[in-house]
């Protein structure tokens, strides 16, 4: 399926930490919010929207970690769109945190994302952090 296709890219290049690779299976004016809502990496919480600023939260974000694992315990996928269920794994500054969540990706005709929606909780994950062996 398309949409899952799209979402097994977006986590090999965003893990590998391969920022152009990861940019390129954005669509032009797609949106990431990651997570939803308001959050530090998105005070007003209406996304990243187009090239520039998804690159932005990759400097913020991805760029700033030491490794980063996606750990999908089951994925569904619907018209042109598909569900991971699971937990991402970061460690950075010598610590683990996991984010457990829902990750929507949609996808246009061209199997590009479109949307990229991130649902999880900062004070869930802060409550896992631990230090990295």
């Amino acid at each position: 399926h398309p949409a899952r296709v799209a979402a097994r890219a977006s986590q090999t290049a965003a893990s590998g930490k391969r920022k152009d690779e990861w940019l390129a299976v954005f669509a032009d004016g797609a949106c990431v919010e990651d997570p939803v809502g308001p959050s530090g990496f998105d005070p007003e919480g209406k996304g990243h929207t187009g090239r520039d600023a998804i690159a932005a939260f990759y400097d913020m974000t991805i760029a700033n970690t030491d490794k980063l694992e996606f750990l999908i315990d089951d994925v569904l996928v619907c018209g042109d769109e598909c569900v991971n269920i699971g937990t991402i794994r970061t460690t950075m500054a010598g610590n683990i945190i996991d984010a457990e969540g829902v990750f929507v990706y949609r996808v246009d005709g061209d199997g590009k994302i479109v949307s990229l929606r991130a649902f999880w909780e900062m004070d869930r994950a802060m409550k896992t952090v631990r230090p990295a062996a």
